[in-house]
């Protein structure tokens, strides 16, 4: 089986505790996830996200990027000093 037909047939259930353990560092069962791990389940996290067209704002690694005023802006077309940092957050 290759990666791709892996991640075909992942199911929402196991997507999600993959991304469970990626951002606990830890497997269901509580052992850690060792860095290899971590990286390859990323990747399969991304992949499904990709494949299964999930929204972009619920992915994995989304940044918002703020909507308030002084908040970080999308263009360069103006001056001023963005004191604000999106966050990164694993969305569940």
């Amino acid at each position: 089986m290759t990666f791709e037909e892996l991640i075909k047939s992942l199911n929402p259930d196991v997507y999600s505790n993959l991304k469970t353990a990626i951002e606990l560092g830890r497997w269901p069962d509580g052992r850690k996830l060792l860095q290899a791990q971590r990286e390859l389940c990323m990747e399969a996290v991304i992949y499904y996200e990709n494949l299964h067209q999930i929204e972009e704002s619920l992915r994995v690694g989304f940044i918002d990027p703020g909507t308030k005023k002084g908040s970080v802006c999308a263009t360069d077309d103006h001056d001023h000093d963005h004191d604000e940092v999106a966050a990164v957050r694993l969305v569940h």
